[in-house]
This record gives structure tokens, C-alpha cells and sequence, in this order.
């Protein structure tokens, strides 16, 4: 597997009024690897995460992760952190929005496409023409992903990975305190938001997303508020450790998967019908994809979301909470992520 490591200036598409780039990995089979119909699969990180979510490896394997075991079957994938995300720019305040954050990602798609089709990629890599193109982002990668497809129409098709097109809700440990979401309205100047369910929030036993203090304390103190929506009990305690760590206002080091970084505007991704527009937009197959244990409260209903795309196909997986690479069932999940995504490349075809 060779690996590309890009810095693609997106200052014109943000639009930020500040020098802008986002920061991207292409993962190439070898060229007699490449698949008969070429894929192209750009990969979105969740909040609190990095591209590095996609390509680290659990201490049982060795194969460069989910990017290497897609690139192994002959995909090119690409790992992208988004703005306010990882190596990328990281603008000062509330800056960024769904939409600036959109028209990054799509000058990193078009960037990078252009460069593969150009056979400038990599010198001595042939030209790849006329690939299919995927979007897939996980949770609040997720988010970015079908904003991404609805005002832009990037992609062939997209999965959602860990995020309702409908409301995603992080559920709580049975037997602790409920907690509870703020819902602020998308648009909001969040530096005065008022959250719309205020009367709930204020009579919340449990920690408030978005009150970073109150979470890092519960996590300091016990079990971080997140873990068991995050982890699934048979996964590897050090692993789950360290990833926790990290949203626990831990002075750790951040391992190499995490992101120190996540854009406010994120606060906004857990209101109910955030993205209900662009999802409903979207016209190309969606795959909407999650743990048994996940943030979408029920699974059976998300087709409702994606009310004009033409495929619509679910998966459930089991044994595997929110944190999909982490999970012993893992190569399941990306399997029928791989045989989703052959299946609408040999669907355009008769496009």
C-alpha cells in the first residue's frame, strides 16, 4: 500500500477570509491492484477524531485499518480531517459552519479526483479516469458527509456511519442519568445561543452536551458519560482507556486516531432534522450503517430521511458500539461497506 500525504488549499471555497487548507491521506493499492472499476473512497472523521481514525490499527492486526483493508481489496481511499479537525486549518471561534465546512470538503474531493484522473497524484502512478466516487463519514463525520451530497452532489453514493439523517442521540448506560441534548437551532450565533428544549436541560440529572467542564468531571470521576454508547464491552480495556482519556480532559498525550480539536458548530449535529434538507436531497444510494449499540435511536427508520435517493440499504452490526473501528467485528462492518460500495459502482452502469 502506498501512502500520499496532501495539503489542499481550500481558502477560495471557505471562504473564511483566512489562508485555509485541509489535510488529506491517499491510501493506493499497487497499480495491478486497482479494482476493474475503479473506487474512490473519501473517508470523514467524527467529532473529537482525526483522518488517522480511518488507517490506525488495534493491537490484533497490522494491516493499516480500515484503509488497508479496503485499499487490499483494490480501493484507492482517501482520509480527509475537515476544517477545525486535525492537521487541517483551525480557525479561531465560530468560524466554521456546516456549509464553509461543505465547500472545504468538496475542494478536497475535487483536488484530489482531479489529480488521480491527471495521473499526477503520484509520479509513476498511472491516471485513474471515470471512478466512482463514495463519501462516507462516521458520526459527526457523518453529518458533514450528507451536507456535503445535498448542496454539492459530490459523490455516487454515500454512507452514514453512525448518524441519523433523522436525530442522533447518544444514549446513556442503563441505570445512569439520562443525558440530555441541546437543541439549537442551525444557524444560531452560538456565542448567544439559547437551546430550544431549555426547560429540559435545566432539569437534567445527567451531564448536558456541550457543557464540557460537567462531562470531563463526570469522566474524571467514574465512567466517562460516553463510553458505553462509545465501546462495546468486549473491546480491548487499554484501548477503550486511551480513546476515553481523550474526552476526559486527560494531559495524555492524544493518540495518533484523535483530534484535539472539533468545531462548535458541532453542538448543532444532535438537534432533531438538522440536516433534514440535504438529506432529503440526496439522490444517489445511501448506505446508513451502525453498531447495535449507536447514536441512531432506530435504525428501521432512517430510510424515511433519504426520501429522494434512489437505493436506500441499512446494516446493523453486531456486537459493535459507536467507535466502529475499535469493535472485535469490525472487518464485518467495512466488508459490507466494500461489497455496498462495488454494488454501486456497477450500478452506474445503467445510470
Amino acid at each position: 500500500m502506498r501512502e500520499v500525504d496532501l495539503r489542499i488549499d481550500v481558502t477560495a471555497a471557505a471562504a473564511l477570509g483566512i489562508s485555509a487548507h485541509t489535510a488529506a491521506t491517499v491510501f493506493l493499492p499497487e497499480p495491478d491492484q486497482l479494482a476493474a472499476s475503479p473506487v474512490v473512497c473519501f473517508a470523514f472523521p467524527g467529532g473529537g477524531y482525526s483522518r488517522r481514525y480511518y488507517s490506525f490499527d488495534m493491537p490484533d492486526s497490522s494491516g493499516g485499518g480500515e484503509a488497508g483493508w479496503h485499499v487490499e481489496r483494490g480501493w484507492i481511499f482517501v482520509a480527509c480531517d475537515h476544517l477545525g479537525f486535525g492537521d487541517s486549518t483551525i480557525p479561531e471561534g465560530n468560524a466554521l459552519n456546516y456549509d464553509n465546512v461543505a465547500r472545504g470538503n468538496k475542494e478536497t474531493v475535487d483536488t484530489i479526483v482531479r489529480k488521480l484522473e491527471a495521473g499526477t497524484l503520484l509520479e509513476g502512478y498511472p491516471a485513474v479516469k471515470g471512478a466512482t466516487k463514495l463519501g462516507i463519514g462516521q458520526s459527526m463525520g457523518g453529518c458533514f458527509t450528507i451536507v456535503l451530497q445535498g448542496q454539492h452532489a459530490t459523490f455516487d453514493g454515500i454512507a452514514t456511519l453512525g448518524y441519523s439523517g433523522i436525530h442522533t442521540i447518544v444514549p446513556s448506560k442503563p441505570g445512569t442519568p439520562k443525558t440530555v441534548w441541546p437543541w439549537i437551532a442551525r444557524g444560531s450565533d452560538l456565542a448567544s445561543a439559547v437551546p430550544l428544549n431549555a426547560a429540559a436541560i435545566a432539569a437534567a440529572a445527567g451531564p448536558v452536551l456541550g457543557d464540557k467542564d460537567a462531562i470531563e468531571s463526570a469522566a474524571q470521576t467514574g465512567e466517562h458519560p460516553f463510553g458505553w454508547a462509545f465501546h462495546y464491552d468486549d473491546e480491548p480495556a487499554a484501548m477503550v482507556a486511551l480513546d476515553m482519556a481523550a474526552s476526559a480532559g486527560s494531559d495524555a498525550p492524544l493518540p495518533a486516531w484523535r483530534s484535539a480539536t472539533t468545531p462548535p458548530c458541532g453542538i448543532l449535529m444532535i438537534a432533531p432534522g438538522t440536516v433534514a434538507i440535504e438529506a432529503a436531497a440526496i439522490t444517489v444510494p445511501v448506505l446508513a450503517a451502525m453498531g447495535e449499540r449507536d447514536v441512531v435511536p432506530n435504525p428501521w427508520m432512517e430510510s424515511l430521511a433519504f426520501k429522494s435517493a434512489i437505493d436506500f440499504t441499512l446494516f446493523v452490526c453486531p456486537r459493535m458500539a459507536h467507535m466502529h473501528n475499535f469493535a472485535h467485528t469490525r472487518q464485518l462492518f467495512w466488508q459490507r461497506i466494500h461489497s455496498w460500495g462495488e454494488g454501486v459502482a456497477a450500478q452506474r452502469a445503467y445510470l
